[in-house]
């Protein structure tokens, strides 16, 4: 599930601590520079960094754009996204950016939950420095392949104050059980990252299914698939798409014919303008 950093081609320091932007005042805040942070310590593990990008003239409703890596959630790291960083800046202005480093699941260590909790901690830790940043607690959530996996499992899951306005979901996984029966290497790869058969912990599998935690509360969510992905089975979109679908939640379940993992082209500024105006809609 690492196939997904180029797509970001196109739309294309520090630590956290208690030192504030000077207080600015209304008027102050029209002034405040660029400011990037960058591998910040959320935990005690080497992983477990993010980098931040605040912009320029940012305000206390100046929003953010939370982004995931993908891969398989054994590989892959927030450096596959670092070069689509300034073409985000230039697409969504208004956005702070923060992209964030989890823990991977590696011969037996970091298993499931470790990742999801990675994704909370991340998020917390930003979310305790928005005054100091200068910034809103309303954030939106993209995420790539396993990262739209962890993606929507905290924002149906781990977001109690409803700060999560929206989900960008780039061909994530959203139904691990489903997952498993589909054939022997789904299997290897969920007990790889779970350390358990389905049958031998059906919870774990369960309790990391964003499509189990919809509810009438979810945020707005785009989900964008092709229908040829030979890594994350078009099903697996489907059965989130009808999840949101029983819940009245607001949604767009966008297909590519002929795509696979990730997609360029056409079908990628596709895919950008649809961001753009399910954002402008539903992030207020």
């Amino acid at each position: 599930m690492k196939k997904y950093a180029f797509l970001l081609l196109l739309l294309a320091s520090g630590i956290f601590s208690c030192q504030k932007e000077n207080n600015p005042g209304e008027d102050d805040q029209q002034n405040l520079p660029e400011r990037n942070i960058i591998d910040t310590a959320y935990g005690s593990n080497a992983q477990q960094k993010m980098d931040i990008y605040l912009p320029a003239s940012r305000t206390k409703t100046t929003k953010t754009i939370v982004l995931i890596h993908g891969g398989g959630w054994t590989e892959g790291s927030k450096s596959d996204l670092t070069s689509s960083i300034p073409g985000i800046q230039k697409q969504f202005p208004g956005y702070a950016v923060i992209n964030i480093n989890y823990r991977l699941a590696k011969d037996g260590n970091n298993l499931f939950p470790s990742q999801e909790n990675d994704t909370k901690s991340a998020i917390a830790a930003y979310l305790q420095h928005t005054d100091d940043f200068v910034v809103s607690k309303d954030i939106v959530l993209a995420g790539f392949s396993a990262g739209a996996h962890l993606a929507l499992l905290h924002a149906y899951k781990n977001d109690p104050d409803k700060n999560v306005k929206a989900v960008v979901d780039f061909f994530g996984p959203t139904e691990l059980p489903a997952l498993w029966n589909i054939n022997i290497l789904y299997q290897l790869l969920l007990y790889n990252v779970t350390g358990k058969t389905y049958d031998q912990d059906p919870a774990i599998y369960k309790n990391s299914s964003p499509a189990n935690f919809v509810s009438a509360q979810s945020p707005p969510t785009l989900i964008l698939q092709g229908d040829a992905d030979p890594t994350v089975p078009p099903s697996q979109s489907i059965l989130l798409s009808d999840s949101l679908t029983k819940y009245n939640v607001a949604h767009q379940l966008v297909m590519y014919p002929g795509e696979g993992h990730g997609w360029t082209g056409n079908n990628l500024l596709d895919s950008y303008e649809k961001i753009k105006i399910f954002l402008k809609e539903y992030v207020k």
